[in-house]
């Protein structure tokens, strides 16, 4: 026989994988390792990290794209005096410490505003080759560090001049919580800044003091690990296949003070789309770590608990794993390999001793034929028909076999550590939706400000430019290619307007889709939304021109920006509500201007609206409904800019079943383990099925026409197995039969009797398959 064909390897394949799930069952559903804190709580480190260095990466990226842009557009127009260009710069955008202009031919400073930036790092390498003003990290004289931006002004009749603007590389303004910290990290692992430390000065007690000072040393080393790791190819730090975030990305376990271990997430800062658009913040080397003290966990005696129970239900499968094996090496195996040691004996002409008949199923049809084929053959005439017909045969052990399975899959799948609404969930993890809201509020809002402030310095670019050229709408003139490079430079827009104050018609300028109407009421706040009733809202930002009375520059920013900011992992379902509490922006399906699904998300959208103290701050909150378990989180707009007080609020919400904590990893376990028994049984049973018991079937049907007399049908083997051998014996017969019907129809033809072939010792006696024929045995001249 084959080594694959035959009834052996599926019922050995069974056998192989009952023992291995079991195995399994038992490692998965007993103890697990011993962690310092679920993996829930250490990704949602990983995910706080990874905000921070994409709302760190997108603030150095804008300020780059904004002073190159105004760059751009002031080298276009008539020149600027240096003190004019900083002055503009600076009511413009509040995000420099310092800018200074600087003539590039002869070195002199021609103009400075704000911290004083020294130029002693200034070379030929920074002014040209590949890197060339690209932005970089120079140490002041105090020992910070700032990051230098620069751009060129360049004038036809006048030299160049180097625009510097200096920043610090600080942590993004978020809400970091009561107990978490945050730093970047340099190449090397130096830490550049810091949040969450300031603390240290209301601290009273010297315990409190040396877990400050615990938590210092371990960000120190733990930042330098992972400034380490980031420098690893963000391919390769992922699982084959995997997305998300694009940088190399992670968690680290710290030491361990007062029962509390200290845990890190870092990412690196990468660029958003590395393949279309590179970042110039990726380029720095810096790495955003995050760290919090969480509790230790302890499941001793639960685990001990856990690992007898992973064993019995491992055994129970083992038992009915054996059960069912017998199941099936009682009713098919053997039955079939019977059938093919007599089938063989019958067709080398052993006919002295009756067929072992089995008893039931397609093999005891089969072996009744084979008995009356041995009775036909051996002269002892023609015996009683009796056929066993079985209407269930090897698939009602196929049956029996699943159901047996079954009573194991079925319940560790559908009722084994089923959870409800009384599920545990950490703090932390309430605690994260809250403050991972609040980080995506706070860089939604700073987006708002940005594009506020772009429309602002294009504002006083168009009215430093004096008006001239009226635009029209196709934006031929200096005034609409300065909209178009705007619109081309920050994709945030879909389009850019030019109102005048004394018209009611089309736009002055225009670049971009098609614009909405402008509501010139002085009451309404610079960023606001419209379009209620229509497909999408119309979210529109205005600012206006200075020198051109009651004229407006108008941008309207794309929802699918807006929606591309609220993509994150481990947040769940974000959206972004109004005053009103209608939905405005979202990062999944939604109807424009809908309302929150469930009245507990108003409630909390609204509680996070209410000033308390210095302003609205983000809330959280656990929700139990029936046997579901939601973690949801409401951030309100908070802070600077003109998008501080529009109401804007936005609201997350995730269940819990998502959360990788116990009780829902030992429900997925379950299933998993379930679901693979399924498979077992699907796999083994149906090659069953297809090889030996379908292929039965047809050989007992063929067999009992064979001894019903018909002896023109071929009997093919499909197999090279136990079936096609019993399929090859009979087909022997078959063609041993049709020759001696031949010949004897030739005896009772020719009288001669000396003509007439020996007769096959194997054929000796009659041979009557109960058939009619033409012959009349009465008139046999050969008086037999």
């Amino acid at each position: 026989m084959p080594l694959l064909g035959g009834i052996r390897p599926p019922i050995a394949l069974l056998c192989v994988l009952i023992l291995a799930l079991a195995a399994l069952t038992a490692k998965v559903l007993g103890p697990g390792k011993e962690t310092a804190a679920p993996r829930a709580v250490l990704s949602s480190q990983q995910y706080f990290a990874e905000d921070g260095a994409i709302a760190m990466r997108a603030s150095i990226d804008e300020r780059v794209t904004d002073l190159n842009r105004t760059a751009r557009a002031l080298s276009e127009g008539s020149p600027v005096k240096p003190e004019r260009v900083l002055a503009d710069l600076g009511r413009a955008y509040q995000k420099w410490t310092g800018t200074t202009v600087v003539d590039l031919k002869s070195g002199d400073v021609l103009a400075a505003r704000g911290e004083s930036i020294p130029l002693g790092w200034l070379d030929k390498g920074v002014l040209t080759g590949d890197r060339a003003l690209t932005p970089r990290m120079v140490r002041l004289e105090t020992g910070d560090v700032r990051l230098m931006t620069m751009a060129v002004l360049d004038w036809d009749d006048r030299p160049q001049q180097l625009l510097i603007a200096s920043s610090g590389l600080s942590v993004p303004a978020i809400s970091l919580g009561p107990f978490r910290t945050m730093a970047v990290a340099a190449k090397d692992g130096e830490i550049l800044a810091t949040a969450g430390f300031e603390r240290a000065e209301g601290l009273n007690s010297d315990q409190e003091r040396k877990e400050l000072a615990f938590l210092q040393k371990q960000m120190s080393r733990l930042s330098g690990q992972a400034a380490a790791r980031a420098e690893r190819h963000p391919v390769r730090t992922k699982e084959p296949g995997s997305r998300g975030y694009p940088g190399v990305s992670g968690t680290l376990v710290g030491g361990e003070y007062n029962g509390r271990t200290a845990l890190a997430g870092y990412a690196s800062l990468a660029s958003a789309n590395p393949e279309e658009k590179k970042s110039a913040a990726a380029g720095l080397g810096l790495t955003v770590v995050a760290l919090l003290p969480v509790v230790q966990q302890s499941d001793g005696e639960q685990d001990r608990g856990r690992g007898l129970y992973g064993l019995a239900v491992s055994g129970v499968l083992v038992l009915l794993g054996l059960l069912a094996v017998a199941v099936l090496w009682a009713t098919v195996q053997r039955p079939l390999l019977r059938l093919f040691l007599e089938s063989r004996r019958i067709a080398r002409g052993n006919l002295t001793r009756p067929v072992s008949v089995p008893r039931r199923g397609e093999a005891a049809r089969i072996g009744s034929a084979l008995e009356r084929l041995r009775q036909q053959l051996g002269g002892e005439g023609r015996g009683p028909v009796s056929r066993r017909r079985s209407r269930v045969g090897g698939r009602g052990s196929l049956a029996l076999t699943a159901a047996l399975l079954l009573l194991w899959c079925l319940p560790v799948g559908l009722l084994l550590n089923r959870t409800d609404g009384s599920v545990s969930v950490p703090t932390t993890m309430v605690n994260d939706q809250r403050d991972r809201t609040d980080l995506i509020a706070d860089r939604l809002r700073r987006a708002l400000n940005e594009a506020h402030a772009d429309l602002v310095s294009t504002a006083r670019l168009i009215g430093a430019d004096g008006g001239r050229g009226g635009g029209g709408a196709d934006g031929g003139d200096a005034t609409g290619r300065l909209l178009k490079e705007t619109l081309r430079t920050h994709p945030r827009y879909q389009a850019l307007y030019l109102v005048d104050g004394d018209g009611d018609g089309d736009p002055a300028a225009r670049a971009g889709g098609s614009p909405h109407a402008w509501d010139r009421d002085k009451a309404l706040p610079p960023v606001r939304v419209s379009g209620k009733g229509d497909r999408k809202p119309v979210i529109q930002a205005g600012a206006p021109v200075p020198g051109r009375e009651g004229a407006t520059l108008v941008g309207e920013i794309r929802v699918e920006f807006l929606n591309s900011l609220l993509a994150r992992p481990g947040l769940g379902e974000i959206r972004v509500v109004g005053p009103d509490g209608l939905t405005i922006s979202a990062n999944g399906g939604y109807l424009a201007f809908e309302k929150l699904p469930g009245q507990a998300l108003n409630d909390l959208a609204r509680a996070a609206a209410v000033r308390t103290g210095a302003g609205p701050v983000a809330n959280g909150l656990l929700i139990r409904k029936g046997d579901g378990v939601t973690v949801a989180a409401a951030a309100p707009f908070s802070g600077g800019g003109v998008t501080a007080d529009i109401g804007w609020t936005v609201v997350s919400r995730q269940n819990a079943e998502r959360f990788q904590i116990t009780p829902y990893e030992r429900e997925d376990r379950s299933v998993l383990a379930g679901m693979l028994g399924l498979a077992a049984i699907i796999l083994c049973l149906g090659w069953i099925h297809l090889v030996v018991v379908r292929p039965l079937r047809a050989l007992a049907a063929g067999a009992e026409k064979l001894v019903d007399g018909d002896l023109k049908s071929v009997l093919y083997p499909r197999y090279q197995d136990e079936v096609g051998a019993v399929v090859r014996s009979l087909e022997l017969l078959r063609q041993q039969a049709q020759a001696h019907r031949q010949g004897r129809a030739r005896r009772i033809s020719d009288p001669e009797p000396d003509l007439d072939p020996d007769p096959d010792p194997g054929f000796i006696g009659d041979f009557d398959f109960g058939i009619n024929t033409d012959i009349n045995t009465d008139t046999d001249t050969d008086g037999r």
